[in-house]
Parts: C-alpha cells; structure tokens; sequence
C-alpha cells in the first residue's frame, strides 16, 4: 500500500515539474489592434460656426432737451427716412426763452455797435470798445444756445432705417438724454458670430466667408470681415462682426439665424482626419503609432494636431505620413513602440457588427 502511494507522489512532482518546465518557454502572443487608412482632406478646411443677423445700426434716440412730448409720429415697426421727423416735444417754454434772448441780443448790439462808432472816432477809450466786442460776441452765443434749445425739440432719424419700440407716449415729460424710442438701419445688415479661442488664433489662415439660412434653402450669402474683438468674453470666445452682402436674393432680417462658413486658405502640408482615440499625448506632444506591413510591426510618428473635428475626429498633419498609410486606432496605449501586432478583420460596411 504505501508503495502505491509512493509512486502516486513521485507522478505528481513529475507534472508539476513538466509544467513548470514549459511554461518558461511560452513566448508573448502579438496584441491584435484596430488599424484606419490615411485618406487627406478633400478640399480646403472649412470652419463652421451659428451666427446672427443684426442690424448695422440699433440705436435708442433721446431729445437733448427736458420736456412734455407733445407727439409721436412713427409707430412700431414702421420704416422711416433719414432726416424723417420722429418725435416733437411741446415748444412753448423754449419759444418764449428765444424771444427774451433775441430782444437782449438786439439791444446789446445796438449799444454795441455806438461804441465801436465812437471808438472810430476817439470818442471812447479802448478798454470800452473791448468791452462791448466781446459783450456782442457772448450774446451771439447765447442766441445760438436758445435757437438749438428750440431746435432740440424735434427728433429726427440719424438714418433711414425702422422703428423698432416706442418707449414713450405723447403727453409725457422725459428729461434730457432719456430714451423715447429705438431705431434700427434695415440697409446692410451684420452677422455676428463667436470664436473660439483655437480658431482665433488660427485668423490669418481665413480667407473667405459665407452664410446660409434654413428660411432661404439653397441660396448663399457672401461675407465681408468687419472685425474681431481683441479680447474674449466670459466664455473665452471672440466675437467677429461681418458684413452681409446683399445680393438677388432677399434679405435676412435682423435676428434672423445662420451658419457662417470661414474657409482657410490651403496648407503647404497634407491634413489627415483620424479617430481621436488614436493620438498618444505624453509629455505635451502629440503623436501616431503607425503600421509596417513587412513585418506586422508599429512605429511611433509625431504629429501636429490642427483641430477637432465635428465629427469627433482630429485633423492631423505629419512629414512622416502620406495618404494610403495605416495607423493604430484603437488600443494604442497598450502597444509599446517598435512591438509587432496583428491587425484585426475590418468590418464589413455591409453587415455591420457581424450579425449577418
């Protein structure tokens, strides 16, 4: 009996050892990875970004004087001409204060004009004759001051253009520089839209502009750059202004939404669009496993990354890749540079997932 068991020990130390032995000679199987074909960008980059009409001028008109609105001409809405009267106020203080000015100025003129007589002929001294010049001259201005006063008391449109909100009524008093309505230019119009900062850095690189609209299907507005602003708002954007122009088709109103195309200007260097999980960053720099297919081994390239994509791909530029060349796209950070990988089944575009 304990010879049987003897030899049942001595088979299993044998195993064990068998085993052992063989798993040292095992060698590390190549990882299979997803691979994607290099194919470059077709035509120039184009940027698209939501804008908004808005009119070239949106202004809030005020009288320059205090006083009762005696009338409202335009109502909302309405189109109105350049030098076209908007709103009057009651001129009945400001006439009667040009009255008293005008009769001041005639007798101060009158006085003024006996002295410089006498003073042509050495009848008065010079100090007089200083005295009643300026005298005149300060009157002159004080008629000037009462005659605006009265003018200031019809409102008139700066432009043509239409009204856009009455914010008075006839029959109240407003005081001076207080809004009595808004005004806004229906030639022209602006589109305004806001960068990012990624692309802003990028504005030399613009060359053309264009927008379109859901309401005007099939026509295209050209876009003339305005301006951007230097600085970026809360949300780190820059706003740009362009210049709308008008052509056979209708016109967008203001408040109309678009979507505003900036096309670059072709790069020297080839871009790729390539799955952004397929970029390695490590240390701030950017780069791409690509495949050999002589000996099924990956070799890392650095790369620039231009911009993402809307799509969620990256576009990505490299002297060291060409179109037609195969890069890892998924499992690139468990795949050392130089190792040698086999490349997975592609999947077929007419059965999806295999399940056919």
């Amino acid at each position: 009996m304990k010879t049987v068991y003897f030899r049942l020990a001595c088979l299993a130390v044998a195993v064990l050892l068998a085993s052992c032995g063989g798993g040292g000679k095992q060698e590390r199987r190549a990882q299979a990875v997803r691979l994607t074909t290099l194919a470059a960008q077709e035509g120039r980059e184009v940027l698209q970004y939501p804008g908004r009409v808005k009119p070239k001028e949106d202004v809030s008109l005020a009288f320059r004087v205090s006083g009762t609105i005696r009338r409202m001409l335009p109502k909302e809405g309405e189109r109105v001409a350049k030098g076209q009267l908007l709103a009057e106020l009651d001129p009945g203080d400001y006439e009667v204060q040009l009255q008293a000015t005008e009769a001041e100025y005639r007798q101060v003129k009158a006085e003024a004009e006996r002295v410089m007589a006498l003073y042509r002929d050495s009848g008065t001294t010079a100090n007089a004759y200083d005295k009643a010049v300026y005298g005149l001259r300060q009157m002159e201005a004080k008629l000037r001051h009462s005659q605006d006063e009265l003018s200031y008391t019809r409102l008139t449109a700066p432009f043509t253009g239409c009204v856009q909100k009455r914010l008075r009524e006839a029959h109240e008093t407003v005081g001076a520089g207080s809004p009595v309505l808004t005004l806004i230019s229906t030639d022209a119009p602006e589109v305004e839209i806001s960068l990012s900062a990624a692309d802003y850095a990028r504005r030399s690189e613009f060359s053309a502009f264009s927008c379109a609209f859901d309401v005007y299907p099939g026509q295209t507005y050209e876009l003339s750059p305005i301006g951007i602003a230097p600085k970026a708002n809360a949300n780190q954007l820059y706003t740009m202004r362009l210049r709308l122009e008008t052509g056979e088709g209708p016109l967008p109103a203001p408040g109309m939404n678009t979507t505003v195309s900036i096309h670059l200007r072709a790069s020297e260097q080839e871009a790729y669009p390539v799955p952004t999980e397929a970029i390695l960053e490590e240390g701030g720099r950017c780069s791409l496993l690509l495949f050999s297919p002589k000996d099924s081994t990956v070799h890392s390239v650095p790369v620039t990354v231009r911009r993402l994509l809307s799509d969620g791909t990256s576009l990505v530029s490299s002297p060291s890749l060409k179109a037609g060349d195969e890069v890892v796209s998924s499992g690139v950070h468990h795949v050392r540079d130089g190792e040698q990988v086999r490349p997975m089944a592609r999947e077929s575009e007419t059965n999806v997932g295999g399940l056919l």
